[in-house]
């Protein structure tokens, strides 16, 4: 007993996560991007080639999907974890992309325990969309929801049955198919799938991803053992998970930090830093309750366009983003549930341009005001409360010091920590690797 509890004492500062606490597209790879420089090891722990995290860095701008965010730093070793959706094309691509623009070849592991996503995944997604039309999910049709449905139904393929006995592989590869061409012939009214494509598609992955294999648990509990720095690296925000977010407009895979002991095989007492991404105004892509949306498509737009780093626009599909005003009550919670230590606050330079920034601090539902974060049905119904705070007027990029900002800047982070009740620890005010300001918090 006394050796495990030292051995938890040794380790125990040793894992971070980075996640966000909204619906996505906070700035997490920019924060992730940054804390690499002290890390050792960074691991995608869940999700796929659905959402994209924009770096800004020295080789470039870059839009990553599927590799994690540290992947840019020749000390660091990147995992895809036994969590993720693994698109193996996906995964080479952006591969030669970055080497092919002066990015030093990366270290890259991948769990022998990662489901693959298949082609006939994204097949499936897109014929979903179009046959729900108008009641759509808004997916980005990258195979995420079939590719979990596989997953928790048994019947995805992990890596490490890419080696099976080709014997053994081709009988299952023949069941999936069974009850996939059911589907596709009599739901959906496409072709039917062909076992020898999926032979020779399954055959193909193992050659790409063979070097790269690995018992990823196993080498995480040394590094931990070794007292490596560990970075979790989350997709989407705590509104996009499946049990505690927006349901059903979420996303497929957990989104809290506390999936990252699951997906990436690490014990989750390790997890003592979870740095939550808010974003200083709200963003949001595919259906679902936002309340606090800016409806008036010309303001929209003028945010849409300032917003971000080139815009809101989707990093995987470049449709625009959803915009609104910050959310107090959806922040609250969302970094309740991520089981926040501090919050890095992104985004703060695109308000510049406004006299008053309209903040959501309540919801109005049948006529009462809360402050809580309600389920789907209810928050369908939600009315946004406004406060109005001052503007500062100008351009705040470059300033790297919290009290060089003007005093409205100041005062808009303050009132944020404040109605969230989290410490901000981290203000990014541009969208390169070092427009981030350090900040003491007031909490």
């Amino acid at each position: 007993m006394q050796k495990a509890q030292r051995h938890q004492r040794n380790i125990s500062h040793m894992v971070k996560a980075i996640v966000g606490a909204n619906w996505g597209d906070e700035g997490k790879g920019k924060i992730t991007d940054m804390l690499s420089q002290e890390a050792d090891i960074i691991v995608r722990f869940q999700g796929g080639s659905n959402a994209g995290h924009t770096i800004k860095n020295n080789y470039g701008k870059f839009a990553l999907h599927m590799l994690p965010s540290g992947v840019f730093y020749n000390h660091t070793t990147s995992i895809l974890g036994n969590g993720v959706a693994l698109n193996i094309p996906y995964m080479f691509r952006e591969i030669n992309d970055i080497v092919s623009k002066g990015v030093p070849m990366p270290k890259i592991l991948v769990s022998d325990r990662a489901q693959i996503l298949m082609p006939y995944h994204i097949l499936f997604d897109e014929c979903e969309e179009e046959r729900l039309a108008g009641k759509a999910f808004g997916s980005t049709k990258s195979g995420i929801a079939p590719f979990y449905s596989d997953k928790y139904a048994k019947i995805g393929f992990q890596v490490q049955e890419l080696f099976l006995d080709e014997a053994e592989l081709r009988d299952k590869v023949e069941r999936v198919c069974v009850q996939k061409n059911i589907l596709l012939k009599h739901l959906y009214n496409k072709p039917e799938l062909d076992p020898d494509d999926i032979m020779k598609t399954l055959k193909e992955y193992k050659e790409m991803v063979a070097p790269y294999v690995c018992d990823v648990s196993e080498f995480l509990h040394e590094a931990l053992a070794e007292g490596k720095e560990i970075l979790l690296e989350g997709q989407l925000g705590a509104l996009k998970d499946p049990d505690h977010g927006i349901y059903p407009m979420v996303t497929s895979s957990s989104t809290l930090a506390a999936y990252g002991a699951i997906g990436a095989g690490v014990p989750p007492y390790t997890i003592k830093d979870i740095i939550t991404v808010v974003k200083a105004y709200s963003s949001a892509v595919g259906g679902g309750a936002f309340v606090s949306e800016i409806l008036d498509e010309e303001e929209a737009e003028e945010l849409r366009k300032r917003g971000g780093d080139g815009g809101e626009y989707g990093a995987t599909t470049g449709r625009p983003r959803r915009v609104g005003w910050f959310d107090a009550v959806a922040t609250k919670y969302g970094c309740m549930t991520q089981g926040t230590t501090e919050v890095a606050f992104t985004v703060l330079d695109p308000l510049g341009y406004l006299d008053e920034i309209p903040v959501c601090v309540g919801y109005e539902i049948d006529g009462e005001i809360t402050t809580r974060f309600p389920t789907t049905a209810r928050l369908e119904k939600a009315k946004p409360v406004l406060k109005k705070l001052p503007g500062w007027k100008c351009d705040i990029t470059g300033i790297r010091e919290f009290d060089r900002l003007p005093a409205e800047a100041q005062n808009y982070v303050n009132e944020i920590e404040k109605l969230i009740g989290f410490p901000i620890t981290y203000v990014s005010n541009g969208p390169g690797r070092e427009d981030i300001i350090k900040r003491t918090p007031q909490l």
